[in-house]
């Protein structure tokens, strides 16, 4: 058990499933008290069942009643809160900017921008309080590149680096750190979606579109959930205590627009 993490009290967004739930584990086997919110209940109730010592709950963060639920019970369970990490995020529509959905457009807004602030907002209060605390927020490469045919996913990872820079400078001097992990491709469920999504906006085939975001890095292959997982816990860490306010990048070297 890693002494760098024990005994932190740990909120995680949509951290039943996919990045989320190997972020959760990560902070969990090295023996912090985690709590997880996700949209899904099925995944919701598969974390009861399999992870038993981590509490979960279902909660929409674009949903500001459900946000306020949320924290009140994570922070009562865990008897407070030292990390927060705002892993939610959906992927939002594919295709040119002229032919997208406004509707579409605002989910992708109130999801990976809007239910950043509705977390924090709750979790800061308790974290100024003991002048003390770590607020993860998760970006992408798309935050640091344009990208075709995702505007809307682009524009809201942007926003999420902006947001993390100007967190950083208000709460520093409470001790705070307030990171953004940019994470490149990912080898899972949801990278097959975006494959597919892209596929379909740019008419191209969809093993030329996962050929294409392989060779974008330079080391030529996805990340897995759990090195995204290492990089979360490594920032919230006392090996961590001198970041903050920055955009980590763990993609193996992104080139350009990929994520």
């Amino acid at each position: 058990m890693d002494a760098g993490v024990s005994g932190l009290r740990v909120i995680v967004t949509a951290g039943a499933a996919g990045i989320g739930r190997a972020i959760a584990e990560e902070f969990a086997d090295d023996g912090a008290s985690v709590f997880v919110c996700d949209i899904s209940s099925d995944a919701v109730a598969a974390m009861r069942a399999e992870q038993p010592g981590i509490g979960a709950a279902v909660a929409d963060v674009s949903d500001e009643a459900a946000v306020d639920a949320f924290i009140d019970e994570a922070v009562e369970v865990l008897g407070g809160v030292d990390v927060l990490v705002n892993n939610a995020g959906i992927a939002g529509p594919g295709g040119r900017l002229e032919d997208l959905d406004l509707d579409a457009w605002r989910q992708t807004l109130d999801v990976n921008v809007t239910g950043m602030f509705l977390t924090s907002r709750r979790v800061i209060p308790h974290l100024i309080e003991q002048r003390s605390g770590s607020i993860v927020n998760l970006s992408s490469t798309a935050g640091l590149f344009g990208f075709p045919y995702r505007a809307p996913y682009a524009a809201s990872k942007w926003a999420v680096i902006g947001l993390t820079k100007t967190m950083a400078m208000e709460l520093g001097e409470f001790g705070i750190r307030v990171n953004a992990i940019c994470p490149g491709s990912v080898n899972n469920e949801r990278m097959d979606r975006v494959v597919d999504l892209e596929a379909a906006a740019s008419g191209r085939s969809a093993a030329d579109i996962r050929a294409g975001f392989t060779k974008a890095v330079s080391l030529q292959t996805f990340v897995d959930p759990q090195d995204i997982a290492a990089m979360v816990r490594f920032v919230c860490s006392p090996a961590g205590a001198r970041i903050s306010g920055q955009a980590l990048t763990v993609d193996g070297h992104t080139e350009s627009a990929r994520t």
